[in-house]
């Protein structure tokens, strides 16, 4: 039987520019790590190979002079191996007939590995859904690298005693190595396709930590932690591993409000903490709503209170000065540190230093930098 794909006029890859078809994407490299490409299946057979004339041209020794085939039919995106010597395979499995592709399947042409990718044209012109599709792919295969070969850069801002203006630790951020995956937005919006948000966020607690911890006079580090961390396992056993390779080195664990939802759990983790010499700190305290009865219920050392409250908070309104002000003030009575984050003026740090709080981080201080 002819397993070839045929050509028609009910081709979904020759219907008319108005129809608006979806379009697909490999998305890998051709000549290796250096050389990404994000490849829409512009014709129907889609043939890949070593030898020149085809649709794609791959540049390794494995992969046969006329590889596999893809084509589109029915919208559905399909691959067969062309009786390659070294095989096409499919989520690992080698394939031996026609077989269906869906989106982020892992399509491995001999030694060189590509990503499907799928992009709905219903609602964009074509030009724009090809460049939107592509800056994505390169994202989804520059995070595999990231996470495979650790490439963040850890970086790392001031905490300091508004009183003194001396720096008391440094929050751990971080970059990214590879292009298009500089900014922590960037790398969690492609984890978040891939659902390896934790860990991407236990990569990034990892390394700097790592680096932090040679810093001089060994300052405390604040880590970040990320909402799903709280509904999974794993969290107290990865910080477990942290405190062994940190040595001696002072952690703050930083949770963000909006996950603060069951005391009981927080209890159980802020004990754990105790345990493994670790602190706790809220972060981004306000910026929802400020759970006051949990800062009870399991209480951290540091509230840290968002930037939305801190801006312009000099110049604002006598009744939002005298609200952040009960905060500080309840806050500070259950003992916990009062952090202002984002103050970007000496202005705003003069009128944080008035309404009581303890410490301030901000651009004003300084902006995160590399070790």
């Amino acid at each position: 039987m002819n397993w070839s794909p045929s050509v028609s006029s009910n081709d979904p890859m020759r219907v008319s520019a108005t129809t608006k078809p979806d379009v697909w994407f490999l998305s890998g490299a051709t000549r290796g790590e250096e050389d990404v490409r994000h490849i829409p299946i512009d014709e129907n057979p889609y043939v890949i190979g070593r030898r020149a004339g085809v649709a794609m041209t791959l540049h390794f020794p494995t992969v046969s002079g006329h590889h596999a085939s893809l084509w589109v039919e029915n919208g559905e995106l399909f691959v067969k191996d062309l009786q390659s010597t070294n095989g096409t395979y499919v989520n690992g499995t080698r394939i031996d007939r026609p077989t269906p592709l869906n989106e982020e399947d892992l399509v491995h042409f001999a030694e060189a590995p590509f990503r499907i990718r799928r992009q709905s044209a219903s609602s964009h012109t074509m030009g724009t859904i090809a460049e939107n599709v592509c800056d994505q792919a390169l994202a989804l295969v520059q995070f595999d690298r990231l996470m495979d070969q650790r490439l963040v850069v850890p970086h790392f801002q001031s905490i300091l005693d508004l009183r003194t203006r001396k720096s008391v630790g440094f929050e751990v951020l971080g970059r990214g190595r590879v292009f298009g995956l500089e900014s922590v937005g960037a790398m969690f919006q492609a984890a978040e396709q891939l659902n390896l948000e934790v860990e991407l966020s236990r990569l990034l607690r990892w390394e700097g930590v790592r680096v932090g911890r040679d810093l001089p006079d060994r300052p405390t580090l604040y880590v970040n932690t990320h909402p799903k961390e709280m509904a999974g396992e794993g969290l107290i056993d990865s910080l477990g591993n942290l405190r062994d390779m940190a040595g001696n080195t002072s952690i703050v664990l930083e949770i963000h409000e909006a996950s603060v939802t069951e005391p009981a759990m927080m209890q159980k983790l802020h004990a754990r903490l105790k345990d493994l010499g670790m602190q706790l700190a809220y972060d981004d305290f306000g910026a929802g709503q400020a759970r006051l009865a949990e800062l009870i219920e399991a209480r951290p050392e540091f509230v840290k209170f968002d930037i939305s409250l801190i801006r312009g908070i000099d110049s604002a309104d006598p009744h939002r000065v005298q609200m952040l002000s009960t905060l500080v003030r309840m806050v500070r009575d259950l003992d916990i540190q009062a952090l202002a984050e984002g103050i970007e003026t000496a202005e705003e740090a003069q009128a944080c230093q008035d309404l009581g709080f303890d410490l301030a981080q901000g651009f004003y201080f300084g902006r995160p930098a590399p070790a």
